[in-house]
């Protein structure tokens, strides 16, 4: 995406308005250390079609090539690591979708190039879940999906965590947030406040969140637990 603004209308409905090029890269550099580190997760809670996303994702699969480009299962292992500890929200479905397709594209890319003829169709796949997963058309201030018309719904937001626990074993964890909302408005209003200035935020799923549902599975099979 380089144009920073789709048109008049989408400015005036929703605020939108692209940060450019030079600006990602400069603000990504303020946690440099950070977007260096394989597993670091980082939410993006206005996400657009992923210029901040996409730039942690590039520098992050560009320590796992560093590491691991002599050994092609390693890498695999680790790209999707890498893929599974980035999280985007945004109200617009097709930022949503442009966003998983963008981010995609640059994990196949480097995927080829590594890993070669020993690719796997299935763990495409695998990462193609991972991204329907963790890049959520939904609204950030209240926690909750939207319509088509980007108006809330009853729906809360839901977040996997992922974690590989043994082996080749990835452990996918579903908490919702919607009970963050239950405190008094002064406490809505601060939570709101947080997630529009802040650019990388840790999902705290572990203290805040609440557990739904926990999935462990081969990392290349991870879509079968829909």
């Amino acid at each position: 995406m380089t144009q920073q603004v789709k048109s008049k209308q989408r400015v005036a409905e929703h605020g939108e308005v692209f940060t450019a090029e030079r600006e990602v890269k400069a603000m990504c550099d303020l946690v440099k250390q950070e977007t260096e580190r394989i597993d670091s997760r980082f939410l993006e809670p206005a996400c657009g079609d992923g210029n901040f996303l996409s730039e942690i994702l590039s520098r992050k699969l560009a320590i796992v090539k560093k590491k691991y480009r002599r050994l092609p299962l390693d890498y695999e292992k680790n790209a999707i690591l890498a893929l599974s500890s980035i999280y985007g929200v945004d109200i617009m479905l097709d930022n949503a979708i442009a966003c998983r397709e963008r981010l995609f594209a640059i994990w196949n890319k480097e995927y080829k190039a590594v890993c070669k003829k020993e690719c796997s169709e299935d763990t495409r796949e695998a990462a193609r879940f991972i991204l329907s997963r963790n890049i959520v058309c939904g609204n950030a201030l209240t926690l909750k999906c939207v319509d088509e018309n980007g108006q809330d719904t009853d729906e809360p937001i839901v977040f996997s965590e992922w974690a590989f626990v043994t082996g080749s074993q990835m452990q996918r964890k579903d908490y919702t947030f919607d009970e963050l909302l239950n405190g008094d408005d002064n406490s809505k209003k601060k939570k709101a406040k947080k997630e529009q200035l802040t650019l990388f935020n840790e999902p705290q799923a572990d203290e805040e969140g609440k557990f739904l549902k926990q999935y462990i599975s081969d990392y290349r099979r991870v879509q079968d637990n829909g």
